[in-house]
């Protein structure tokens, strides 16, 4: 009896040391990879500058194309007794004097006069035609208004190359003394001729719209993880307008969205017909873009990977080793897939809500745990991987650091301010503030990790010059 005790004792030590020693195969079923297809990161409001700039000498070119000819003509004799045309005779001069332009008409006067006397009943009159060649100095002031150049110009007054004299009453009087009352109103036509020809001269809403269109059309900026940033510009606001340096100069201050899309272009669409110039200054100078920052899974992996090295997790007697990991999303969370040896053999599979640490500048899971399937498993063996000190070594060891992808996507996004050319003909400059980790977005290709660039831009546009 004794001996058959001692039997059933042996057999029952035996039987716990192999539970305690024997390793677990456990195949748990693997969640399969979801996402969503199309993703449209929130478009923001951005500010950019675009200088732009009109050489003086390019301004006297169009000018002198817009005002040639004759510019003037009064062919009624008897309202004021002369009949009057004006040619410009030399290219307009125009130049940049102290903040305003500057500009001398050379002018060939014909006049057609009736001169005499009225008195005691007595009316004796004569005609007399003449000639006359002179300079009308003319001064503006520049501002952009609709769209187009407008100046306001007033006569300084005119200098007479060659002013013949006639005789009255046996006195010598110059011509000019006689034709002063309609070249009076010759001077007011002549100020508004020479604005319309100016105004002719640049109309900048074609220059401006057609890079305005280029700028709008969706750049696919990383093909080979299909990242697009499109623009839709919403509203120009005219500065002031500078004269100096022969230069005229003016900013127009754009307003625009901003969105960036993963796997499809994005949606914003530019509508040129309710483009409006405001004449104002640029409400903000600041300029919002979201930068793509592309960590392929199997980067991220490695990386995580690295947390597992060499290490065992052990508790009590119980222990397991972490051989590999893999990483891919599924509904907006990313899954850990972990290759165990030791207590318990097997892939199991855990997963999280992917959030960015910005003091460690590490990627974590919030609200990691083992999926139904893997967790329902090793609960079979016992809750010693699934709720114990095991569980939250490993838990806490699924994250990796993004510091160097966010210096990379630093370098990338300021690469873009210096000199940057998304189309012929438009360059783009400017220079980062501060760039801050955004939303983690899971796509089939890759974790994207957005980054909220904020900074001054310009946009400068050949061909306005």
């Amino acid at each position: 009896m004794k001996i058959f005790n001692l039997v059933i004792l042996t057999t029952c030590i035996a039987t716990l040391l192999s539970a305690c020693g024997t390793t677990s195969k456990i195949a748990a079923l693997k969640p399969e990879p979801s996402y969503a297809t199309d993703i449209v990161y929130d478009k923001q409001i951005s500010y950019a500058n675009i200088p732009l700039e009109i050489q003086v000498a390019d301004l006297q070119n169009q000018t002198n194309t817009h005002l040639s000819g004759l510019i003037y003509e009064d062919a009624n004799l008897e309202d004021d007794k002369v009949m009057l045309k004006v040619w410009k005779e030399a290219p307009i001069i125009i130049r940049e004097a102290n903040g305003r332009l500057a500009m001398e008409l050379p002018l060939k006067i014909w006049a057609k006069v009736k001169y005499g006397i009225d008195k005691f009943g007595l009316s004796v009159y004569d005609t007399r035609e003449v000639n006359l060649n002179g300079v009308i100095k003319l001064n503006s002031a520049v501002t952009v208004q609709n769209w187009k150049l407008v100046t306001q110009t007033q006569i300084e007054g005119i200098d007479w190359v060659e002013s013949p004299s006639i005789v009255i009453a046996g006195r010598e009087l110059p011509i000019t003394y006689l034709i002063n009352p309609v070249l009076s109103l010759f001077k007011s036509k002549l100020a508004k001729k020479v604005d319309d020809a100016i105004a002719q001269s640049f109309d900048i809403k074609p220059y401006v719209v057609a890079a305005l269109e280029q700028l709008a059309k969706p750049i696919e900026v990383n093909p080979t993880y299909k990242v697009w940033v499109g623009m839709q510009p919403l509203a120009l606001y005219a500065s002031p307008t500078t004269v100096a340096n022969q230069k005229i100069s003016f900013n127009l201050g754009m307003k625009a969205y901003i969105e960036t899309s993963i796997n499809a272009q994005p949606s914003l669409k530019f509508d040129k017909t309710q483009l409006n110039l405001v004449p104002n200054t640029l409400p903000s100078a600041d300029f919002s873009l979201s930068v793509a920052n592309i960590i392929t899974y199997a980067n991220a992996a490695a990386l995580v990977q690295q947390n597992f090295a060499g290490q065992t997790f052990s508790s009590g007697k119980r222990a397991v080793t972490i051989n590999r990991i893999d990483l891919w999303g599924k509904e907006g969370k990313l899954i850990v897939a972990l290759n165990m040896t030791g207590t318990v053999n097997g892939t199991f599979y855990l997963s999280g809500i992917p959030k960015y640490d910005a003091a460690t500048k590490e990627v974590y899971l919030e609200g990691v745990d083992f999926v139904l399937d893997s967790k329902n498993k090793l609960l079979k063996t016992g809750d010693w991987l699934v709720h114990g000190i095991i569980a939250k070594k490993i838990q806490e060891s699924c994250r990796f650091s993004i510091a160097e992808y966010l210096t990379n996507g630093e370098k990338t996004a300021a690469a873009y301010l210096k000199g940057y050319q998304p189309v012929k003909g438009i360059h783009v400059s400017g220079a980062l503030t501060t760039m801050q980790p955004g939303q983690l977005i899971l796509t089939p290709q890759a974790i994207v990790s957005m980054l909220e660039a904020k900074g001054k831009l310009a946009i400068k546009v050949d061909g306005l010059d």
